[in-house]
């Protein structure tokens, strides 16, 4: 069961790192619709009439930016779970993946409320003198993701002691 599982979930790291690509491209090719969405998930007090297509352009580099650190760390953890997958749990490439995913999860968290920042001032740009904005949001969801990724780093050093037991007790066998 767990083999299947780690096949499954490998299959949704590729079918992701796949897809999200093609949607990106997509919403650079429709920047009315990447606006729609961008307007919807923000939630800034700005003048979006304002906003200017370079201004989404822009943010959608950001985007892209920031979204590319989250599909790097899909990468590594699709390649551990293809190796739990074969049955491979105890070696350093699976602790060495898990702790690049650790380090992308660590560093999305801390990339987010930035994005968030930059993204506020980028959109409120042109307004007028004392209207331009910096806004800053943090929230609990960050701090969830900081204390998962050290999770993953300590887990990552475990796979290593526990190839070294496998490796101890074989040879006692």
């Amino acid at each position: 069961m767990t083999r299947q599982f780690s096949l499954f979930i490998a299959h949704g790291c590729s079918a992701l790192l796949f897809f999200t690509p093609v949607a990106g491209l997509y919403l650079l090719f429709d920047i009315e619709l990447f606006a729609s969405l961008a307007r919807s998930n923000l939630n800034l007090p700005i003048q979006w009439q304002t906003v200017s297509d370079t201004q989404w352009y822009s943010l959608w580099l950001l985007t892209v930016g920031y979204i590319g650190i989250g599909l790097t760390g899909l990468y590594f953890l699709r390649r551990a779970f293809a190796n739990f997958a074969k049955g491979e749990l105890f070696n350093h490439s699976n602790s060495r993946h898990l702790r690049l995913f650790a380090i992308m999860l660590f560093a999305q968290a801390l990339a987010k409320p930035l994005h968030f920042a930059l993204a506020s001032v980028l959109l409120s740009f042109n307004h007028p003198p004392g209207q331009k904005m910096l806004s800053l949001m943090v929230g609990s969801g960050e701090v969830k993701v900081i204390a998962l990724a050290m999770i993953l780093w300590v887990m990552s050093n475990l796979l290593l002691k526990g190839g070294e037991l496998e490796k101890e007790n074989s040879q006692f066998i």
